[in-house]
């Protein structure tokens, strides 16, 4: 009867079409040994509810000075509270609910209204006081952080429910209402617990409760990718081999939901989906990642780990790590071991160090975050000193030796290995050249995105960056990166695709509507919003409606952002709904009033309405809360020009080159408005500085070359024009300027 009613239990799970979670306890009765070395991991204690077992912090009447504010922690009938400064700026008492990590820090998580929870910034150092810890700290110590500031801890950037709780806790469900502006979160663990990475067990339960456990065993997912798989060391090289090719990555996909810089695109996450079914991974992008690829700002694991030769040679996150402990699967070099003869690789022979040398100090340099959480770059690369000396990347060789530079560092290396630098990353300069526009740029970044031998995101970001050249020459290219089979290639061909002219869009876009990966579908639809829409085929359009909802969709579920926001504005825009742009503009400068970008878009919607006293009021509203806006005062000293009021125009245009010197865009403008206000020669000067910084600009060239010749100035002319045919050999454009140039040179 027993087994008779858990087989019942089993077809019900089945029949409803989706498992219930049934939390980690009930996994740990059949799987004690992984329960308990989960117990008292990271993710156990990635949140917990706060009381005398759970909080690290000094809650004893212990003080903090920052930024004018004593903050003091303390404790009253038995709960934890902070006295510091709320969202408006005045001291009161915040009781914690949290706690939020276990080490190196912890961090506290208070309740405000709207179902907001959000993560004070200061932060406990549950280090050992030996090693700097048992204190509090700030995680901006230099900043001065205010109330009213996002970074604050009652700001948009300290937000819980939208920047930390999916990784956090299980089956999280955020819960945004877009009309309201508040927080039903939910999840089913508060923290990261077995069905966060295996999904919901029910079914899996019923299974188990049959006597016999005939026919599937109902997990949601099986992680199973490393099950009879060994690694053979070759005796002769001393490198391994896995015993059969990688088929799939599932349980990398898995762990990147969370070790993942990402942006989320919904809530609606079903275990063995593709990860860009319900997130959007960061590619290599300055200020994230370093030009070879080594991170920069926080992107966790997966971007770098993606780009190694373990990861090509079929390594899996469980390869090194205990996915349930999450320690090592053994100490130290050991880790490394399991696959690399110690003999060869663990001696000086290899170092050309001391015995004892961390594998990881070479090949896995850490960056530290959050003032004291030293973090390891999983890109595990060879040291490239000799790419520091060219391109000023970091290198794990001057993390040590500081006193020297990297130029010694590869002279160094090349001593020990009298060859050619090398490594598994070899696309630095090529990225490099085509992010500065050099000659040769170009085509060194198609023949990037095209190397098939190349990871997936260096090809995808290699496409964003060529999306600088929409040209006939480069088109080709991005027709082939939508037919690749990663999604995050062609993810990155749409989004590049966006910018091109609409005949362009129309003719390559319209398919990838229908694009198995919802990432794809909602670049598509964003590239083709608008009057472009009306124009699509109609075999493409039922797919694109339904792409169209899901980026609606998308935008919603992420309207507690200015960022989604102002997607939504533009989107209306685009369709000429001015009054829904306008107070979707006016919502996001709602929940971050220092964010620029919504100023700007509501400010050009209310010039091409024609009114351009109300988008010069809008732009100065922006520059009231954000005087150091470069954006705003570029944008408001357009407006001035158009009304003809060229002091003050020039005065801001000059403001916004000098706030933003690296902007070549802004400093052209600024010149070119001294041109034509009679100052010609003031003109070339801010060209010339602006060229000093962006060489290979084409737009400064061009202009210096016509400005050089009204002046008189043959021989500039003729310098700059070949510079300009350097760096667009194929241009007809430039061929013509060449042409004027020598007929004036009499050439």
């Amino acid at each position: 009867m027993r087994t008779f009613v858990a087989a019942l239990l089993l077809a019900k799970a089945f029949c409803a079409g989706a498992a219930d979670y049934v939390g980690g306890k009930v996994c740990g009765e059949c799987h004690a040994k992984a329960y308990e070395a989960w117990r008292g991991s990271h993710h156990d204690l990635a949140m917990q509810e706060a009381d005398a077992r759970t909080v690290l912090g000094n809650f004893a009447n212990a003080k903090f000075a920052y930024a004018g504010i004593t903050s003091t922690f303390f404790k009253r009938d038995g709960k934890y509270y902070v006295n510091t400064d709320g969202p408006d700026g005045k001291l009161a008492d915040f009781p914690i609910k949290y706690t939020f990590g276990v080490t190196p820090l912890q961090q506290y998580l208070i309740e405000l209204p709207g179902g907001r929870l959000q993560a004070l910034s200061i932060a406990w150092d549950s280090r050992p006081k030996a090693a700097g810890g048992q204190r509090w700290f700030h995680l901006y110590p230099k900043q001065g952080i205010k109330a009213g500031d996002p970074l604050h801890w009652t700001g948009i950037g300290q937000n819980w429910n939208f920047m930390c709780s999916e990784c956090h806790s299980t089956n999280l469900r955020k819960g945004y209402d877009a009309q309201t502006g508040t927080y039903r979160t939910t999840w089913s663990e508060i923290d990261v617990s077995c069905e966060a990475c295996h999904g919901p067990g029910s079914a899996h339960v019923a299974w188990a409760k049959t006597g016999t456990r005939t026919g599937n065993n109902g997990l949601a997912l099986a992680l199973d990718e490393r099950k009879g798989v060994t690694w053979t060391v070759d005796p002769a090289t001393g490198k391994p081999r896995r015993s059969a090719p990688r088929t799939s990555a599932r349980e990398i996909e898995i762990c990147a939901r969370c070790h993942a810089r990402a942006a989320r695109l919904a809530d609606d996450y079903v275990p063995g989906k593709p990860l860009l079914d319900t997130h959007r991974p960061a590619l290599l992008e300055d200020g994230l990642y370093w030009i070879d690829g080594q991170m920069r700002d926080e992107v966790y694991n997966w971007g770098s780990f993606l780009q190694s030769r373990m990861y090509a040679a079929g390594v899996t996150c469980s390869d090194c790590h205990d996915p349930h402990s999450l320690e090592l699967r053994a100490p130290g070099n050991a880790v490394c071991g399991q696959c690399h003869a110690a003999a060869k690789y663990d001696a000086p022979a290899h170092t050309h160090h001391q015995a004892g040398m961390a594998c990881a100090s070479c090949h896995m340099p850490a960056t530290t975050y959050m003032v004291v959480d030293p973090r390891h770059d999983h890109s595990l690369r060879i040291p490239r000193p000799d790419v520091s000396a060219r391109l000023g990347t970091p290198n794990a060789c001057n993390n040590c030796h500081t006193k020297q530079d990297a130029a010694w560092a590869a002279a160094a290396i090349a001593k020990w290995t009298n060859a050619k630098p090398g490594g598994f990353q070899n696309f630095a300069d090529a990225m490099q050249r085509g992010t500065a526009g050099a000659p040769g740029g170009r085509g060194a970044l198609m023949t990037l995105a095209a190397d098939k031998a190349q990871p997936a995101l260096v090809r995808a970001s290699a496409l964003a960056r060529l999306g600088a050249w929409l040209t006939p020459v480069t088109l080709d290219t991005f027709a082939r990166a939508l037919n690749d089979p990663d999604p995050v290639v062609r993810m990155a061909a749409v989004e590049a695709l966006a910018a091109a002219p609409a005949e362009v869009r129309l003719r390559y876009l319209p398919r990838m509507a229908a694009d198995p990966v919802r990432a794809v579908r909602v670049a598509t639809a964003r590239a083709l919003a608008g009057p472009t829409e009306t124009r699509v085929p109609q075999e493409h359009r039922a797919a694109l409606a339904k792409a169209m909802d899901e980026y609606v969709a998308t935008l919603t579920y992420n309207a507690d952002r200015p960022e989604s926001r102002l997607g939504l504005g533009a989107l209306y825009a685009a369709r000429g709904d001015r009054a829904r742009a306008v107070a979707e503009y006016e919502k996001a400068i709602a929940l971050d009033p220092t964010f620029v970008p919504a100023y700007a878009n509501l400010a050009d919607l209310l010039r091409d309405a024609g009114d351009e006293a109300a988008a010069q009021a809008a732009l100065r509203r922006g520059l009231a809360r954000e005087p150091k806006a470069a954006a705003l005062h570029h944008a408001l000293g357009l407006s001035l020009v158009r009304q003809k009021q060229g002091a003050q125009a020039l005065d801001a245009l000059a403001a916004a080159s000098r706030l933003e010197p690296a902007n070549a865009r802004y400093a052209y403008v600024y010149a070119v408005a001294l041109h034509d206000l009679g100052q010609p020669k003031k003109a070339r000067d801010v060209l010339a500085a602006a060229l000093a910084r962006s060489p290979y600009d084409r737009e400064l060239l061009s202009t210096l070359v016509l400005y050089a010749l009204q002046a008189g100035d043959r021989e500039a002319a003729r310098g700059y024009v070949k510079r300009l045919r350097e760096v667009e050999p194929d241009d007809p454009g430039v061929a013509r300027l060449v042409a004027q140039v020598e007929a004036v040179s009499g050439r």
